[in-house]
């Protein structure tokens, strides 16, 4: 009887020192840290029109987004992950002769794309930038307002980005993402995903809205440089 009794104590006792070992593991789960990668999708390298799909405007209501961003005549904008500069054009007319846009991007060939496109369209107030994949690589204290369109999902180390982008943000300047609701490696990112990474980054989030699509799977998130 003695022997049964000291052998389910030893079982009492293993079993709760393995619930203590798995409670301390799952409290202290590593988390992403800057240098680390979460699940993202491949950058986008197809046909640069399908940007300029027809109603675009409407579905994104992007005069409302560049309103809430600031976005107004004299004003400094990148427009970083620009693709076919569909919205570097529409900025650069928002921001007139007196301001500037920053069309920002990894590929060459969109780099390319866009210049001969604000060249065509005759906007002297775009600038392109071939940036790194975690460097926008934006002059110093720069830009009054950033918009990542539909790019977010696509950045392997967003947090780094988002550190080395504080550089060349003004005073106030307000940084802006569009992105479609998903698990990263289906072009789509949770917004808490954004909300907590752009945290880490030492940002705080000012704004978040759903009128972006009528489907509710995008939002728009607005940040600022937190002090």
């Amino acid at each position: 009887m003695h022997k049964i009794r000291r052998a389910l104590i030893a079982l009492v006792l293993v079993v709760a020192g393995a619930a203590f070992v798995f409670s301390q593991g799952a409290a202290q789960a590593p988390t992403v840290s800057a240098g680390q990668q979460r699940k993202t999708s491949e950058p986008y390298a197809g046909d640069l029109t399908i940007f300029d799909s027809p109603g675009r405007d409407e579905r994104l209501q992007i005069n409302r987004v560049m309103d809430i961003l600031g976005i107004v005549p004299g004003k400094s904008v990148a427009d970083i992950g620009a693709g076919s500069g569909w919205f570097t054009v529409r900025a650069a007319r928002r921001v007139g002769e007196g301001g500037v846009v920053y069309a920002v991007d990894i590929n060459p060939e969109a780099i390319q794309y866009i210049e001969k496109r604000v060249k065509d369209e005759h906007l002297s107030n775009a600038k392109t930038i071939l940036s790194q994949p975690d460097d926008p690589q934006l002059p110093a204290d720069s830009v009054d307002a950033v918009l990542l369109l539909k790019t977010y999902h696509e950045v392997a180390r967003p947090v780094v980005l988002l550190r080395n982008l504080r550089a060349a943000l003004r005073s106030g300047a307000k940084v802006g993402i569009i992105d479609r609701n998903g698990n990263g490696e289906n072009h789509g990112v949770g917004s808490e995903v954004v909300i907590r990474e752009a945290k880490q980054a030492g940002y705080r989030l000012l704004e978040k809205y759903d009128f972006v699509k009528p489907d509710k799977m995008d939002y728009f998130l607005v940040f600022t440089a937190a002090p």
